[in-house]
């Protein structure tokens, strides 16, 4: 019910007060202190009955109850957590939407905005208390995840084939706006010497090149990673010889596991996910790899750039799965907890039906992802599945049946013993300059947290520590329990002092992997140093051509012969030469990344999603 406002000289009936006749000063102030301590006692005596009544189980403001005070609007401002592949995409439809400046039903603004999130970080965060009310990751797969491990937290049983009541489930309202298929990613010319587009590419033909031509270069990202999962389900499909219908069984037979190591033996290593992928491609082009695992829509997004030579979706033989891009609402959790507002809920169904409206399905289609409104021709005139032969809309021919969630985590577990193992050498620089601040705790800690996401027992992991020399050379042990207590217990007891032999270190930990010639594992060198090389007997030319001479390398780190070693540089502080670390990571096909103190650890993490 509605109340009307009135002007203070209205009287009921319809009557009108005379006008007040003017009063003195003092007066006044009187008047003034009579109807303060009126209204004092009137809000006094209100609060003494609300609490009052509740204190009896008694709710004054169930519905129908009229209540005169002005409620506060809620938020309607709604914070999603976008894959970083999606993001540039998503940003732009999320800038449209929110031009068209549409209101709540309370007069709020409804505004959109995103913070880019890898999606194992999205499941991780949303389990707790965090800054985002939606997430889209790149594949339902994490949502799946979320709720199984969602479950897991408030104790929840399976009941009735339902993992959690679904008032207690903590994603409402999925939907899927764009899909993209999970191709093999290759150069043209490469892609003809695989068959295409005469015939069909799998799995078996990518593992029988790599096998024959020791410098044909693959990867996949790793399994936290949608590609990266997707395609290692793919393969055990194809060792199981099926279709559809995976199960534990039959992704832990032996013939299964034989089949998917036999093909992870020829990666050349693991990595990131499509957005590194894309960096990765434009600052170095041809030299990257010569295949890849990778969404579709990122060969029409190079393709479309136009730079040098194109690249081919080769959708694989034995079937492929789809990153299908959910869109999803963290809902109540099993405690009646509610991480959204009315409006914010208003928000996110707005921009749902904006996001899978035609405008946005359009955009979504020139961008090179398959939108979910199947009423857009893929073969019109201009769209990009009709600007050539690089990617075919009528593929795949085979889509495979993604397999239950219990067997999704089997299969994520066994892969860390089918994958190709790992040898790395960890060359860490503890100079006089690490003993400022936090430096080297904080390294510590980063390098523990390294060891211990290498899961499985096959990889083995070194440390050569320097100052103004060598200090130590720690040989690489395996990463099994007393390995790992090991590498810890050496780690927590390193020191800072010296200078920075930085070059002399990193030719140690080179040659021992050289003498090593463990040619079926990946043999990588992950650096750290918070300062310029001041102390080395080496220079970084003379360092390139013994790299040359040792390994079979050309000076510009192209593998001829010998054993390949990845290189990685980190790099922390204002003291630094970037472009030596720029070019030792050259050397070995691998990366620089600068950093602060801070992200020291994380990113550590991500490097070792190489290995």
């Amino acid at each position: 019910m509605s109340t009307q406002s009135r002007s203070p000289l209205d009287l009921p009936g319809g009557q009108r007060r005379s006008q007040p006749q003017p009063t003195t000063r003092v007066e006044s102030r009187i008047y003034l202190i009579i109807i303060g301590a009126v209204l004092l006692l009137c809000v006094c005596t209100g609060l003494i009955f609300l609490v009052s009544r509740l204190f009896n189980g008694d709710n004054p403001l169930q519905p129908g109850t009229e209540v005169t005070t002005v409620a506060t609007p809620s938020n309607a401002t709604l914070t999603i957590a976008v894959s970083p592949a999606m993001a540039p995409t998503f940003d732009m439809l999320v800038a449209q939407f929110n031009a068209q400046k549409l209101q709540t039903p309370d007069g709020q603004p409804m505004v959109v905005q995103t913070v880019a999130l890898e999606p194992d970080k999205m499941v991780a965060q949303s389990l707790a208390a965090p800054a985002f009310q939606a997430i889209a990751p790149d594949s339902s797969l994490w949502l799946n995840q979320l709720e199984q491990r969602w479950a897991a937290q408030q104790g929840a049983v399976e009941e009735a084939g339902s993992l959690i009541p679904i008032g207690d489930r903590r994603i409402d309202a999925p939907l899927r706006y764009a899909t993209s298929p999970i191709v093999i990613v290759a150069w043209e010319s490469v892609a003809r010497d695989l068959g295409w587009p005469l015939e069909p590419v799998g799995w078996e033909q990518v593992q029988r090149k790599a096998t024959r031509d020791p410098d044909f270069k693959w990867s996949h990202p790793s399994t936290n990673n949608a590609s990266g999962l997707l395609a290692t389900l793919a393969e055990f499909y194809a060792g199981a010889g099926l279709t559809r219908g995976l199960t534990e069984d039959a992704a832990t037979a032996q013939t299964t596991l034989d089949y998917v190591r036999a093909v992870e033996a020829t990666v050349r290593f693991y990595g990131e996910g499509e957005a590194v992928i894309m960096q990765r491609l434009a600052s170095e082009g041809r030299d990257f790899l010569d295949a890849f695992v990778a969404q579709e829509q990122v060969v029409i997004a190079w393709n479309q750039l136009g730079r040098g030579e194109r690249l081919v979706a080769l959708y694989p033989a034995e079937g492929t799965l789809w990153a299908d891009h959910p869109l999803a609402l963290l809902e109540l959790g099993a405690n009646g907890e509610t991480p959204v507002t009315p409006n914010q809920r208003n928000t996110y169904r707005a921009f749902g039906a904006y996001i899978t409206g035609a405008e946005a399905q359009q955009q979504l289609l020139l961008a090179g992802y398959r939108p979910t409104d199947l009423s857009l021709d893929l073969s019109a005139s201009g769209s990009p599945f009709a600007a050539g032969d690089a990617v075919d809309w009528r593929q795949p021919q085979t889509t495979l049946q993604m397999p239950s969630s219990s067997v999704i985590e089997v299969v994520q577990n066994v892969w860390w013993f089918t994958k190709r193992p790992t040898n790395v050498f960890l060359v860490v620089d503890t100079s006089g300059s690490m003993a400022e601040g936090d430096k080297l705790p904080s390294t510590q800690e980063a390098l523990i947290a390294f060891i211990t996401q290498m899961q499985g027992d096959r990889d083995r992991v070194g440390l050569i520590e320097f100052g103004s020399g060598v200090k130590r050379v720690e040989v690489l042990r395996r990463l099994d329990g007393t390995g790992r207590s090991e590498m810890t217990a050496i780690i927590n007891n390193m020191t800072a002092r010296g200078n920075t032999a930085l070059l002399d270190a990193i030719w140690e930990a080179y040659i021992y992997l050289l003498r090593e010639d463990d040619r079926e594992a990946i043999n990588a060198i992950v650096v750290m140093t918070d300062g310029q090389e001041n102390a080395s007997n080496l220079s970084l030319r003379e360092l390139q051509k013994r790299f040359a001479q040792e390994s079979g390398m050309s000076d510009t780190g192209t593998p001829e012969s010998g054993t390949p070693v990845v290189i990685f540089t980190i790099g922390f502080g204002d003291d630094l030469d970037d472009a030596m670390l720029e070019d030792i990571a050259r050397i070995g096909g691998g990366q620089y990344r600068r950093a602060n103190e801070t992200d020291i650890q994380e990113l550590y993490r991500i490097i070792s999603t190489y290995f």
